[in-house]
């Protein structure tokens, strides 16, 4: 099932295994008859988040039975990302802060050096280049935390894992292993419980916001995002606090519209904008990128998830200063991949799609050809292309991503 070109296909299978008819799926699942029917002949993408989740809770099944797992194709930077994950997930599940799974670490000045090393490689989305040190490091910072030489040691040790764990995080959520991304959220909110810092608490619950089950529980992302945002805010005057809090407004704004609550959505992301204005746009110096220009990123995100399509979306692209961004490969990456996502659901802004995807293709190769969103995208406008400019760039794409073409 999960080598079928769409999402679409693989829903048709689950729909008939489940004895649904399309009247009812679309009932229970709050989509109309005729979109359903036009995306499982692929005529239209299921791309967007609030779609993906009420089908799959709908079926009854899990996001992933509905989109497919993790797709292994013959192009090297597609495949080639997914040999860094068995040894991130041996990190992950044999180290505790209880019982460390070596026996030996180097100093803990080197660790931290090592980390700074794998950060800008973490924000080009270069999963290969993680992966090279990033398990060994996950195994040598319990060794100190575990075992510490003192407490300075003791607390940069678990400070320096919390930042190991986002970059494991989106490692694993990036290339579609949500369970180990899920752990490595674990592992961080653990280290942050120690540190019984309000800031590292909310790295951490950024990071439990964006691994927890979506199907059938957007509202309770929503109710997390809310939650911690309101819990951080006391303590968001310093250091990368307002940072962090933008972060978690975002994912609060995003939650949101997945939720179809758009007014709500509107709301987070204007007190998103509103911390941002305070702080200098400089994305290459804040945690996840969080700056203004990084707000109209996400802004674009969240109103295709509201669904806003073709010239009202090029209208928000064209708010969003591009060269802020040159240094943070897959924050552009996203931004160009939303933008073709939107314009590829107007049939008149369909070959300047295929432009936007192209540009987030060569921007974060390892990502995009391993994002299902844009995977899904360029099966169907593959399946729509008639001009043959556009048909070959688009076959080009989908041999990339192992897209049948």
């Amino acid at each position: 099932m999960h080598d079928e070109a769409t999402v679409g296909a693989r829903l048709r299978e689950l729909r008939r295994w489940r004895g649904m008819t399309l009247d009812q799926l679309a009932g229970q699942a709050g989509l109309s008859k005729s979109f359903l029917s036009r995306a499982e002949r692929g005529h239209r993408a299921l791309d967007r988040r609030s779609h993906i989740s009420a089908l799959a809770s709908a079926l009854r099944v899990s996001e992933t039975d509905l989109v497919g797992g993790p797709h292994l194709g013959a192009d090297p930077l597609q495949a080639d990302p997914h040999t860094v994950v068995p040894a991130i997930r041996v990190a992950l599940q044999t180290n505790t802060l209880a019982a460390p799974g070596v026996e030996r670490a180097r100093p803990i000045e080197d660790l931290v050096t090592e980390m700074h090393r794998i950060e800008p490689y973490h924000q080009a989305c270069d999963y290969l280049e993680v992966g090279r040190s990033l398990p060994w490091l996950l195994d040598e910072l319990h060794h100190h935390a575990c075992d510490p030489a003192d407490e300075a040691v003791y607390r940069t040790a678990l400070e320096t894992l919390v930042d190991a764990c986002v970059a494991a995080t989106f490692t694993c959520k990036d290339l579609g292993y949500p369970d180990l991304a899920h752990l490595a959220a674990v592992r961080a909110e653990e280290a942050a419980g120690i540190l019984d810092d309000p800031v590292r608490r909310g790295q951490a619950d950024f990071l439990r916001v964006h691994t927890m089950p979506r199907a059938g529980s957007w509202d309770r992302t929503l109710l997390a995002a809310e939650r911690a945002a309101d819990r951080l805010e006391p303590h968001a005057d310093g250091g990368s606090g307002r940072e962090v809090l933008g972060m978690l407004t975002l994912s609060a704004s995003l939650a949101a519209a997945v939720n179809r609550d758009p007014d709500r959505a509107v709301d987070w992301i204007g007190e998103a904008s509103r911390l941002a204005a305070r702080l200098p746009d400089t994305p290459d110096d804040n945690w996840m990128s969080f700056s203004a220009t990084n707000v109209g990123v996400w802004n674009v995100a969240v109103n295709v998830e509201c669904g806003q399509r073709g010239g009202a979306v090029l209208d928000l692209a064209r708010e969003v200063d591009e060269s802020k961004l040159v240094h943070k490969s897959g924050r552009h990456a996203a931004f160009l991949a939303d933008v073709g996502r939107g314009l590829a659901q107007e049939s008149k802004t369909r070959a300047e799609a295929v432009r936007w995807l192209y540009r987030a293709e060569a921007t974060a190769p390892q990502w995009i050809r391993n994002s299902k969103p844009v995977r899904e995208t360029v099966a169907v406008l593959l399946k729509q292309a008639r001009a043959a400019a556009g048909g070959r760039e688009l076959r080009g794409m989908a041999a990339r991503m192992g897209v049948p073409h």
